[in-house]
């Protein structure tokens, strides 16, 4: 996206680098504000960085998933995060893993595969305070809107 994530995780979390990665050349360039010193912006298809990190031997302590595209034809399963080859990457690059989205079912499905591969998953309604607390312009657009927003935080 627009870094907005990357510039508000990089704030909460002062002493950790913060990696936002986007395919977008075009988003990636256009931050909503100056980017810290403990963030970095890479554009990266993310399956590849996961790769990486993995071989890299990398132990993130978190990942966001905000906002990505579900792919809701059931179809395309294997587009979505948890039905994808690369989901046990994730899951061996270990942390805790937040994904939010406006689709409930979405989450649910997420959670569902974190059981099954062992890990443990909690889906909960997504209130935000403050509209300058939304960490994605999906995030507020979805808020202002009225839509119910939910986040899944798993463990591996």
């Amino acid at each position: 996206g627009t870094a907005q994530s990357t510039i508000i995780l990089a704030k909460r979390f002062p002493d950790h680098q913060v990696i936002g990665v986007d395919k977008s050349e075009h988003r990636l360039q256009r931050p909503p504000e100056s980017v810290p010193d403990n963030a970095l912006l890479l554009r990266a298809d993310v399956d590849d960085f996961w790769r990486l990190a993995q071989a890299a031997q990398w132990l993130p302590a978190r990942h966001y998933l905000l906002y990505p595209n579900p792919w809701p034809k059931p179809a395309h399963l294997q587009r979505r995060v948890h039905g994808s080859p690369l989901f046990p990457t994730l899951l061996q690059l270990g942390g805790v893993i937040e994904l939010r989205s406006n689709w409930q079912l979405y989450l649910q499905e997420f959670a569902m595969a974190m059981e099954i591969a062992g890990g443990h998953a909690s889906l909960e309604t997504l209130v935000l305070d403050d509209m300058g607390q939304a960490m994605t312009a999906f995030e507020r657009k979805y808020a202002l809107s009225g839509q119910t927003l939910y986040r899944c935080i798993a463990r591996p």
